[in-house]
């Protein structure tokens, strides 16, 4: 399977948080999209790896996305090592996106800067001819996908995108894949009998429609998710571009 897409996260329901809306938008215009958790999330204060990982398959459901993977690494030890840069070349060759879809590199949990960086450095070695892997038995070809999109986390404040996808017609859903992780986030109607985080509180849902809020009026619309790239994208045309109107 070739996908247009791939998200990359430290941990199941960071990609949730972070750029479901945009997966939502290109699976909706029937862009093959995966994802691949680097961790189960066992470390998480609020449930474990396997309702965790039944939390991510509902999610993945409703985003639409065509295939989510999870390399096994351990959560709160995610490291960038040559071992694991390999794993993650594999990935890269067996569906060869177009794009990858990464977390940014200064971020408040170690797993996401070392995910940051793991992409960052296996995205350039997949290319490289001379680098071998296998999987399943065969040698890989090398492939290089065109563009890494580092998408924010919790620093939004360190942030400065230079690429928002107007999310809007999408918003909505996007809340709604978020809360597939009941055992994590804040729901009225599901009872968890667990220790309080601060995702697990109703502010948190309050910030994230306040972030979104942010970004999305930057370019003139409700909802807006942010991305650094570090080089530029290019448009068909100019009719492409979102303004933000101004009075």
């Amino acid at each position: 399977m070739k996908l247009y897409a791939l998200a990359v996260a430290a941990h199941p329901d960071d990609v949730e948080l972070s750029c479901s809306g945009t997966i939502i938008k290109l699976t909706q215009k029937n862009y093959p999209v995966g994802i691949l958790d680097l961790s189960r999330g066992e470390l998480g204060t609020r449930g474990n790896a396997k309702i965790r990982e039944k939390e991510a398959k509902e999610a993945a459901v409703l985003m639409g996305v065509s295939v989510r993977e999870n390399l096994n690494l351990p959560d709160g030890g995610i490291e960038v090592t040559h071992e694991n840069k390999l794993e993650l070349i594999k990935i890269i060759r067996k569906y060869k996106p177009e794009i990858i879809l990464a977390p940014y590199w200064i971020e408040r949990h170690p797993d996401h800067e070392n995910t940051s960086k793991l992409v960052r450095e296996a995205w350039y070695l997949s290319g490289l001819a001379k680098l071998k892997t296998k999987l399943n038995g065969k040698v890989q070809e090398p492939f290089r996908p065109k563009k890494i999109f580092f998408y924010v986390q919790y620093f939004y404040q360190q942030f400065t995108p230079n690429l928002i996808i107007d999310i809007s017609d999408v918003f909505d859903k996007k809340l709604k894949v978020i809360e597939c992780y009941k055992s994590q986030f804040f729901n009225p109607q599901v009872k968890f009998n667990a220790k309080e985080t601060l995702l697990s509180t109703p502010d948190f849902k309050e910030y994230l429609i306040a972030r979104a809020r942010f970004f999305g009026e930057m370019i003139g619309k409700k909802y807006g998710e942010p991305f650094l790239t570090l080089s530029p994208v290019g448009l068909n045309g100019i009719d492409d571009v979102i303004l933000p109107e101004r009075s």
